[in-house]
């Protein structure tokens, strides 16, 4: 298992099966918090250095709600115009001084494998929120969470899941990362829908085909919808040329409920990484889904809030401390 107190979170390639399951379980001890059943301050007076250097909503928000959660305080930069990489200041040097100033920090960056090169120059943790096309291990990691939660509710596991993947495979950097993480598991059914030009990588697919996965790769829907999960994602309008060539491959893959009825098993769960693109040229998840119970996206996104309050924890060396540091909460709540 990978040691994680002061270190760097940037690749799920970092993570085994063991370090997976700490990461899982530390995650479900989050619950009461983020559920303001109880107050934890075991973070109090530590500081997150928010840096996103690309558009985010969810993802950044939910970093810093998680650092709040345990007590800390968050500093945001959002946008590289508003940072000193706009005036050719280096991710090294940047590093070097923003570290000076946190305890710990969560970086997105729209270039492949700059995390990374951020984290050479950093002093403190450093936690990939997502580098380009690359790689996103802690949407991985939320998914894995939401995958095993929504499976329990079958009396099932990780091991022998069929999963399809839907959508652009060959942008989308959330299941990239998630499939290297299904590869360490056993029995795994792999389905890719996508249009020939947006299949998965070839590396990505090696990964499962090499650790003995089945993996159907087709652009087709009909026929492979009964399934245990599908994970939807939307055409990376951001990753490609022009809004032209994007608008080209909209809509391929909509699902709505009378897709779902006629393809899906009664137990599919659905899942999205969101934001889903609701316009009509897309419209990648129906709305007429939104009271399916098994359309898991809300719980799927609440659930990230779960896994970096784990990391946090983790990477700070707190994670056996919870307890100590519990105290009521005192304002009207209707979390639970």
């Amino acid at each position: 298992m990978m040691k994680f107190e002061g270190s760097h979170i940037l690749s799920v390639a970092q993570l085994d099966r063991e370090s997976i399951a700490r990461i899982l379980e530390i995650s479900t001890r989050m619950a009461p918090y983020a559920m303001r059943k109880k107050r934890c301050t075991v973070l109090e007076g530590a500081i997150l250095s928010n840096l996103f250097f690309e558009p985010s909503t969810r993802t950044r928000v939910s970093f810093g709600t998680a650092f709040n959660l345990l007590g800390g305080f968050v500093r945001e930069t959002v946008g590289q115009e508003n940072s000193s990489l706009s005036k050719g200041e280096s991710l090294f040097d940047t590093a070097r001084v923003i570290s000076g100033y946190s305890d710990v920090i969560a970086m997105r960056h729209p270039t492949m494998h700059s995390v990374t090169e951020f984290a050479q120059g950093s002093s403190v943790p450093v936690i990939n929120g997502g580098d380009g096309a690359n790689e996103h291990p802690t949407q991985a990691l939320l998914d894995l969470f939401t995958i095993q939660s929504e499976m329990a509710r079958f009396d099932m596991g990780l091991d022998g899941l069929n999963i399809v993947l839907m959508g652009d495979l060959k942008h989308g950097r959330t299941v990239h990362s998630l499939s290297k993480l299904l590869s360490l598991y056993n029995n795994i059914k792999v389905t890719m829908i996508a249009p020939k030009a947006l299949q998965m990588p070839d590396s990505v697919v090696a990964c499962l085909s090499d650790a003995g996965h089945q993996v159907i790769q087709t652009d087709n829907i009909a026929g492979h919808l009964a399934c245990d999960v599908i994970y939807q994602t939307r055409i990376q309008q951001e990753r490609f040329a022009s809004k032209d060539e994007a608008d080209l491959y909209r809509g391929h893959f909509s699902l709505n409920r009378q897709v779902y009825q006629q393809y899906c098993h009664k137990h599919t769960v659905i899942m999205h990484p969101l934001p889903r693109d609701s316009r009509a040229e897309a419209n990648e998840l129906d709305i007429d889904l939104n009271d399916l119970d098994n359309l898991a996206i809300f719980r799927q996104a609440q659930n990230g809030v779960l896994v970096r309050m784990a990391l946090f924890a983790l990477t700070l060396g707190v994670e056996n401390r919870l307890s100590h540091y519990e105290k009521p909460v005192t304002w009207h709540t209707n979390k639970y």
